[in-house]
């Protein structure tokens, strides 16, 4: 491990003007589950290192007010996956960050830092997008609501502009009843990045959003207005003829040591499928 600064603000003021400063040099510290790994492999070697966890504003919390969810960037996901407002308006994000890595991971590691880290296979970032989150950034120009779906660009890229970092993710509260799942492909039981992650939602208007994700350089998010996907009594050629529409974004790249693009792919359209049946039957029971 390279030799880097270590700096620790007390204000989001003083991290805003390090990340100004410093630039693609600094590395956030929060939960440090990703940042920790690529110290010792070598893959970020930044001049300096700078420990947000004593800012206020970024402390672990989660609060509903004024129709949204706001979850502070300092939130972990074993918070997220047992809060009771969580897993009443978006179940899926619970089922989400309940499946990502290990108790002892889940217990570090921050609903903030697995949107900013852009891994195409990050496991929150389909519910988030079914969901329409904004991702909150606080910047020396102030501070902006970033649709998530536009703030993945690439694998580890976001749209965060230099000296920005995320200090909330909000989530508005649906406006109709809607029904949502998680579900994953991984290659082997327990603690593993995903082949293939996906979430779907379906509302009381026939309304079908569907976001997949570790089959592209990024997240995708698809929506179907039709109707279609929605109806239990739709025929399959019809369903079937959505879906190949809604999954053509998907790019898996075939140098993964994961899995290859044929078995991404084919693995894509069950878990659809899956997603979907799940979905439409929790919107019937109530769930």
């Amino acid at each position: 491990m390279h030799t880097f600064e270590f700096a620790r603000p007390a204000t989001l003021a003083e991290a805003v003007a390090l990340l100004d400063a410093h630039g693609p040099d600094a590395r956030l510290l929060a939960g440090g589950t990703d940042l920790v790994i690529r110290l010792r492999d070598g893959t970020a070697r930044p001049a300096v290192v700078i420990d947000v966890k004593r800012i206020a504003e970024l402390r672990p919390a989660i609060r509903q007010a004024d129709g949204r969810v706001t979850i502070s960037a300092g939130t972990v996901m074993t918070d997220i996956a047992a809060d009771d407002r969580v897993r009443r308006w978006f179940p899926a994000l619970a089922e989400a960050a309940a499946v990502v890595g290990s108790v002892q991971i889940r217990n570090r590691a921050t609903l903030a830092g697995n949107v900013c880290n852009a891994s195409p296979a990050a496991d929150t970032a389909p519910s988030l997008l079914v969901y329409g989150a904004d991702v909150v950034a606080a910047g020396p120009g102030g501070t902006r609501r970033i649709a998530v779906d536009d703030f993945f660009v690439r694998s580890g890229v976001t749209t965060l502009a230099r000296g920005e970092l995320v200090t909330a993710i909000e989530l508005p509260i649906p406006s109709r009843r809607q029904a949502a799942v998680h579900l994953r492909r991984t290659r082997r039981r327990g603690h593993d990045l995903a082949s293939v992650t996906l979430c779907c939602a379906v509302d009381e208007a026939g309304v079908t959003r569907l976001a997949y994700g570790s089959v592209g350089p990024r997240p995708v998010l698809v929506v179907d207005e039709s109707g279609v996907l929605a109806d239990p009594a739709a025929p399959d050629d019809a369903k079937a003829a959505i879906f190949e529409q809604m999954f053509a974004g998907a790019s898996p790249s075939p140098r993964s040591m994961r899995a290859s693009p044929e078995y991404r792919l084919a693995m894509l359209r069950v878990l659809g499928r899956r997603a979907l049946r799940i979905a439409i039957d929790r919107l019937a029971t109530g769930e």
